[in-house]
C-alpha cells in the first residue's frame, strides 16, 4: 500500500470538510457508516449560545444537517477523557434544544445522529465500532413497542425508540485488521492517514484526490505541520505520563498485595494503581497548562496541545495563580 500523503482526518474536519465542494468526502463515511444514503444540506454552527454565563458551550468537531432535516454530530477526540460518555450525552441534548423554537410542537425535535471517533481506550469491549440506540421492549410480553400507522406515516419510523438519538462510537486505534469492508477501509484511513489501493468505499477516492497536502496553501501548511508536531507531542507526554504513574501505581500495589497476602490485597493494590496513575496523569496535564500560560501560548494552542476543554484549562491557571 503506497502512502498517499493525505491530511489527517482531525484537521481536515475542522477546516476542509465544512466546505460544500467537499461535502462528499463526509457523506462516503456516513453513508458507510450509517448503511444508507446520506446528503448532506448544510453545516451548522458548532457552538451553542450560552444563555447564563455558567452554562456549558456546546462545541462540537462538525455538526452537520441532512437531506431529510436530521442532525450529525461528528466528534474526533485524541486525548482520553474519563466522562466522555457524559459529554456525548450533553451535545447531543444540548443540539435537541438548541435546533427547536419556543412555542413549536414537540414533533420538530429533530433526529440526532452522534458519530464519535476516538483515538483511546473509550469502555471496554472487543469491537472497534459500537452503535447505541433507543428500544422500548415489553416487560411481560417481550415485544418492540411501534409508532402507530399515523405516527408511521408522518415520522417515517416504525419503531418508537427509531425517534431517539443513535450514537456511534469508532475506537480507531482498536482496529488491527486487515480492511475487508468498506467501513474497513475507512477505519483504516481514519487511524493511519492511508487509503488502501483499490478502495471503493464511497467517498475515499474523492478524500485521496482533495486531501493530499500538497494541495495546501504554504501558510495552511505551516499551520498543519505546526498542528500535527503539537499532536505528536501531546501524545507522547500523556502515554509517557501514563505509563509512568501506572508503573509507580503497580509497584506500590504489588508490594502491598504482596505484604498482605491475601487476593484481596492485590486486587486492591491493583485499583489503587489505576487511580494513582489516572491522579499522576491529570497532574502532568495541568503541569503542562501552566508550562503552555506561562510560555504565553494562546488558549487555543492550549487547547491544540492538551485537549482539555477551555473551562478546565481556566480552572487550572485560575487555580494556580
Amino acid at each position: 500500500m503506497a502512502k498517499d500523503n493525505l491530511i489527517c482526518f482531525d484537521w481536515a474536519a475542522k477546516r476542509l470538510l465544512r466546505q460544500k465542494s467537499n461535502f462528499v468526502v463526509l457523506e462516503g463515511l456516513l453513508s458507510t457508516l450509517l448503511n444508507e444514503d446520506i446528503k448532506i444540506e448544510r453545516m451548522l454552527e458548532s457552538e451553542s449560545n450560552q444563555e447564563l454565563m455558567d452554562d456549558k458551550f456546546n462545541r462540537v468537531d462538525m455538526l452537520a444537517e441532512n437531506s431529510r432535516g436530521e442532525l450529525i454530530i461528528i466528534e474526533i477526540q485524541n486525548n482520553r477523557e474519563l466522562d466522555y460518555f457524559h459529554r456525548m450525552l450533553y451535545g447531543v441534548s444540548k443540539a435537541v434544544t438548541e435546533y427547536i423554537s419556543m412555542g413549536d410542537p414537540y414533533s420538530n425535535v429533530k433526529k440526532i445522529y452522534s458519530v464519535n471517533i476516538v483515538y483511546f481506550d473509550l469502555g471496554q469491549g472487543k469491537d472497534y465500532i459500537y452503535h447505541g440506540s433507543t428500544e422500548f421492549r415489553g416487560i411481560h410480553y417481550n415485544d418492540i413497542l411501534k409508532l402507530s400507522d399515523r405516527q408511521q406515516e408522518q415520522f417515517r419510523y416504525v419503531n418508537a425508540g427509531n425517534l431517539f438519538p443513535e450514537y456511534y462510537v469508532l475506537r480507531v486505534d482498536e482496529f488491527d485488521k486487515k480492511a475487508v469492508t468498506p467501513l474497513d477501509e475507512w477505519i483504516l484511513f481514519l487511524k493511519t492517514g492511508d487509503i488502501p489501493d483499490g478502495a471503493k468505499a464511497k467517498g475515499l477516492p474523492e478524500a485521496r484526490e482533495r486531501l493530499r497536502i500538497d494541495l495546501l496553501s504554504p501558510p495552511e501548511k505551516q499551520r498543519y505541520n505546526a498542528h500535527m508536531e503539537a499532536l505528536r507531542y501531546q501524545r507522547s507526554v500523556i502515554q509517557t505520563s501514563l505509563i509512568d504513574g501506572r508503573a509507580e501505581g503497580l509497584a506500590e500495589g504489588r508490594a502491598k498485595g504482596r505484604a498482605e497476602g491475601r487476593a484481596e490485597g492485590r486486587a486492591e493494590g491493583l485499583a489503587e494503581a489505576r487511580a494513582e496513575g489516572e491522579v499522576l496523569l491529570e497532574k502532568r496535564l495541568e503541569e503542562i497548562v501552566l508550562q503552555c500560560y506561562n510560555n504565553g501560548l494562546t488558549l487555543e494552542q492550549i487547547q491544540a496541545i492538551t485537549k482539555l476543554s477551555e473551562d478546565k484549562i481556566k480552572a487550572v491557571v485560575d487555580r494556580r495563580m
